[in-house]
This record gives C-alpha cells, structure tokens and sequence, in this order.
C-alpha cells in the first residue's frame, strides 16, 4: 500500500513541475506560428502553401530576374527584407535606396516616371507572398468566373499612407483544385489620386519552381469589357530568375554619383 501512495505522490509531483526551457521554446515557437498564420485569411494560407509556404519565402533575403524587351532586357535585383530594389538595362538604371528613388539616365532618354516603375513589376512577380506585408486590409469578394469555371477570391486593401498608392486594390483569386494563384485583379490610383473602379487582370497560368518556391515564368494582361475578362492582351517574361538567402551590399542599391533623385510625377 504504501509504494503504491509513494508512486502516487511521484506522479504528482512530475506532472506539477515546470516545464523545460526546450519545452517553453516549442510552445512558443508554436505560440508564434499560430498568431503569424491566423492574421491571413484561410484563403490566402491556401495559396501560400500551395506556392511554397511564407516561411520559405521570408527565408530568402535576395531576388534577381530578367525581363526581356524588344530593344534590351531589363534586370531587376530586390532585397526582400528591406526592398531596396535596383532596375538595370544597356542604356540606363534607377532604383530605391530605401529612402530615395534614383535615376542615372545619361542619354536622358526615359520617359517613364521612376518612382512608378522601379518596383512595379517586383510587386507583380511576387505575387502572392507581398500580400502578406503590413498595412494590408483583408474583404470578402465574389468569385471570378472565366470559361465557366470559378475562381475563389479575396479583396485586398491597403492603409492608409501605406506605400506610393494607398488607395490601389487589388484582387487575388486562386484554381479552387491546386490552390495556386491563377488571376490578379488590380486599380491603379497613383496618377490621379483617385479611388478607380476599372479592374484590370492579368493571368497567372505559367508558374516555376525556383528554390522551393513557385513563381511565375510569365504573366499576361488580359482585354476587358468591364467585370468581363475578355482575350489575352499582351505577356511579360521572365527569365534567368534567382533567390539567394544572402544580401548584397547596400551600396549595390545607393544612388550612383551621376544620378539624379526622381521626384512623383505630377499628372493633370
């Protein structure tokens, strides 16, 4: 009788005392994971996952690409962590050091607007994993129907003073059998300033496995006739795309001597 009181009392006493130091780091690790996934949408953890998972992709620090052109290419360079980014072509560069928007254009030949463009087409070639930066606002949207079949789908909004164009939308909506992105819905504000409700689409139907993680090996523009998507428009490559885990130096991103700090367009 008695052994069987003493074993009791072990019992007890082992499972009152406090946890382990490695067992209080797995329930917080635990504890962090939780809280991190349970900000997103359970539609957009879908199509994380199924593009490699956000884990993945945080864990990459650099990211270079090609963007072919009928007169050159382009080579866009972007540190994910910071987003100081870097555009490159035979003719002229400009970029982001994280507080300016610069532009070395000697021949001054660019008609563009720099600070419109220089991080433009990161943003659409890293869809789905910018939408999980901050000062994003999450809705409810209809699913997009395209030859009959559905896309389920979800709004996206931005805070305010969040970013260039605050008040730009845009519109993720994901194949319901892989779970991949398979369209982006988006408006443009920046030039007016002005809340638009032309939605323009663009297609996300040739994807790649770079490092573990699947991004786009095109994407193309498509014609509309208001909520109608109508025929493929025009599509954009992307070639010689890399992720490295390590950074470049920021010099890499600072303003070059020649170059000259690029102002917002102003536009009537």
């Amino acid at each position: 009788m008695k052994r069987i009181v003493l074993l009791a009392m072990i019992l007890i006493v082992a499972s009152c005392k406090p946890a382990s130091k490695e067992e209080k780091s797995v329930e917080k690790v635990q504890a962090e994971t939780e809280v991190a996934t349970a900000k997103y949408p359970k539609i957009l953890e879908t199509v994380f996952t199924a593009h490699g998972g956000l884990k993945a992709w945080k864990a990459q620090r650099t990211l270079t690409f090609e963007m072919p052109k009928s007169e050159s290419k382009e080579t866009h360079t972007i540190d994910l962590w910071s987003r100081m980014d870097r555009v490159d072509t035979d003719k002229l560069s400009m970029g982001s050091d994280g507080s300016q928007v610069w532009l070395l254009d000697s021949d001054e030949s660019y008609e563009g607007d720099a600070v419109f463009y220089h991080n433009l087409m990161f943003y659409f070639y890293a869809m789905p994993f910018v939408l999980a930066d901050d000062g994003i606002v999450y809705h409810e949207t209809d699913d997009l129907v395209y030859e009959q079949k559905s896309y389920p789908g979800i709004r996206i909004a931005y805070n305010s003073g969040v970013g260039t164009s605050p008040k730009d939308e845009y519109f993720i909506h994901i194949d319901a059998e892989t779970g991949q992105m398979a369209w982006l819905g988006y408006t443009v504000t920046y030039r007016t300033g002005e809340v638009s409700e032309i939605v323009k689409w663009i297609r996300y139907d040739d994807l790649q496995e770079i490092e573990g993680l699947v991004l786009p090996k095109s994407i193309t523009w498509y014609n509309y006739e208001g909520p109608k998507i109508l025929d493929a428009r025009s599509t954009v490559n992307f070639e010689n795309v890399s992720l490295a885990k390590e950074a470049k130096p920021n010099d890499f991103y600072a303003k070059p001597g020649q170059a000259v700090t690029v102002e917002p367009k102003k536009y009537d």
